[in-house]
């Protein structure tokens, strides 16, 4: 996984490009990003940069939370490592972060200290794709043909009050004896609200003064729900 950024879904619009071709584009909101921690793969066995998104105000924050940002924050933990010797891990001095997650990385970056806030142009100022992971709109607990798009029994006199069931469950034809469902069967079930990953979206604009990025493509999640964007690492064709 490559360095990204997190943001926020601003909502989806249409924009015409040199050739006069009207696009479907996504609005996303991407950054500013300080680095709250560098994982290293001889301490934590992988490398990887925390990044931060938001802030969150400080009196609706834990100790926890404040304490994992600043390095004023006192412990009787904190105090024993010091009088021990042991090299305190350095803090970014932040505001407390709404929201923290990791992106992998294949190896050390020097560049990449704690502390340093990462903009939308400074990741993904000069990339032609990106990938966008987000958690997609929850529908609760949804039939088979809204969940995995069956077209349902005829709508006609013989069949009462059934158009919509799932059909034929058992297998009694695979030898299964019983006759009980097979493992993976699709039913009626929780639709929606998982991880998606949509992939080589293409770069449309990126708006620097108001940390904007501009992709053509849907994206998942509603508005104003959390994303994580990074390069791509698919060519496109």
């Amino acid at each position: 996984m490559a360095l990204g950024l997190l943001g926020v879904k601003v909502g989806m619009t249409q924009l015409y490009n040199e050739d006069g071709v009207l696009a479907p584009v996504t609005v996303l909101q991407v950054g500013p990003c300080p680095i709250l921690m560098i994982r290293n793969r001889e301490r934590d066995g992988y490398d990887a940069v925390q990044l931060g998104y938001k802030d969150k105000p400080r009196r609706k924050a834990t100790r926890a939370e404040r304490g994992h940002v600043s390095a004023e924050m006192e412990s009787k933990r904190r105090r024993a490592r010091a009088a021990a010797g042991v090299a305190l891990p350095p803090k970014p001095n932040c505001e407390p972060q709404r929201y923290i997650r990791e992106f992998r990385l294949e190896a050390p970056n020097p560049d990449l200290t704690v502390g340093k806030v990462l903009n939308v142009a400074d990741v993904f100022g000069s990339v032609a794709a990106v990938d966008v992971i987000g958690t997609t709109k929850g529908r609760g607990t949804a039939g088979p043909m809204k969940r995995h798009g069956f077209a349902g029994l005829p709508a006609s006199h013989g069949v009462k009050k059934h158009h919509r069931a799932p059909g034929s469950i058992g297998s009694l034809a695979s030898n299964r004896g019983s006759g009980r469902p097979k493992r993976g069967k699709r039913m009626a079930g929780r639709y929606g609200a998982e991880r998606k990953t949509v992939m080589n979206l293409r770069v449309v604009k990126v708006d620097p003064d108001n940390h904007l990025l501009v992709v053509k493509g849907a994206v998942p999640g509603a508005n104003g729900s959390l994303v994580m964007v990074r390069p791509t690492n698919r060519k496109g064709k």
